[in-house]
């Protein structure tokens, strides 16, 4: 899938840069940060999610005890 992306100048300078400095490319780059940082942001963002529905009610929290009886029968 072709991606288009518009970086501030000085992430470009710096992806530039080491992209001239190390042979690859800029595509590289953006690829490997993309698939190293997405499962984070994924988490980030559906914790986030879970968090509000806590609060509206619409989940709830299940206390450590909770956790250890339901393992334990």
């Amino acid at each position: 899938m072709a991606l288009s992306i518009r970086l501030d100048p000085e992430t470009e300078a710096r992806l530039d840069a080491l992209a001239k400095e190390t042979g690859r490319t800029k595509s590289f780059y953006v690829r490997t940060l993309i698939e190293e940082y997405l499962e984070d942001l994924e988490d980030i963002y559906l914790a986030e999610k879970e968090l509000e529905a806590i609060r509206q009610g619409q989940s709830r929290l299940i206390s450590h005890e909770e956790v250890w009886r339901g393992l334990a029968d």
